[in-house]
């Protein structure tokens, strides 16, 4: 995809939602990485579930790391994977307390040190918590990118690095939200909403329909 296509493409995303921002549901920095870890392979609406119900009692590192394992399992048990996130948590919790005065670190190389956090899940964090024009590709943003050709890629990598190549700079801080909401929500993966899409005269997999 050519750079004034990518352009146009962001720009319209833009308009359709200027501020975009994550559907987790989040109080402080510690509440965001929790929620990040436990949405791996859930939905966001089943995690604010959960957290709605362990937030109130335990929303610190400190209190998160108190409750134990066993504790926190009762609080996300409707989670999949539940218990190697509890697991996960629990363990990242007591190097937030024991290493970052309970705070989450800001640096990829310090957050990629705790269990459970990941390439995507840093990259989420610098995102939303530091700013940072990062972009973590999930299922939803794996397919925009392939699919619109604005970043085709083998694995998540790959498009991730396309992606960094391909979005202008003035998009980048948001850009990670616009792909993600506009894969969840409107380019689907069986029936692609295609009649409400405000980027289909730039997408590549339309323009190969159309013609």
């Amino acid at each position: 995809m050519t750079r004034a296509r990518a352009t146009r493409l962001f720009s319209k995303l833009q308009a359709e939602n200027p501020q975009p921002v994550t559907e987790l549901n989040y109080a402080s920095d510690v509440e965001l990485l929790v929620a990040v870890i436990l949405s791996a392979q859930a939905t966001d609406v089943g995690v604010n579930k959960a957290t709605a119900k362990l937030y109130p009692v335990a929303a610190s590192a400190q209190a998160i790391f108190e409750l134990g394992e066993e504790g926190l399992k009762s609080y996300i048990s409707s989670i999949g994977l539940y218990n190697s996130k509890a697991k996960h948590i629990i363990k990242t919790c007591a190097m937030l307390v024991n290493e970052h005065d309970g705070k989450v670190p800001d640096t990829r190389a310090a957050l990629e040190r705790l269990p459970g956090v990941g390439r995507k899940t840093a990259n989420v964090v610098l995102n939303v918590l530091f700013g940072e024009p990062t972009v973590a590709v999930d299922t939803h943003i794996f397919r925009v990118g392939n699919r619109t050709g604005l970043a085709p890629g083998k694995n998540p990598l790959a498009v991730e690095k396309g992606l960094l190549k391909a979005i202008p700079k003035k998009f980048m801080r948001h850009a990670h939200h616009w792909l993600l909401l506009h894969g969840r929500y409107i380019c689907t993966a069986r029936k692609p909403k295609c009649h409400m899409c405000p980027i289909y005269d730039e997408c590549c997999w339309a323009e190969k329909v159309r013609s």
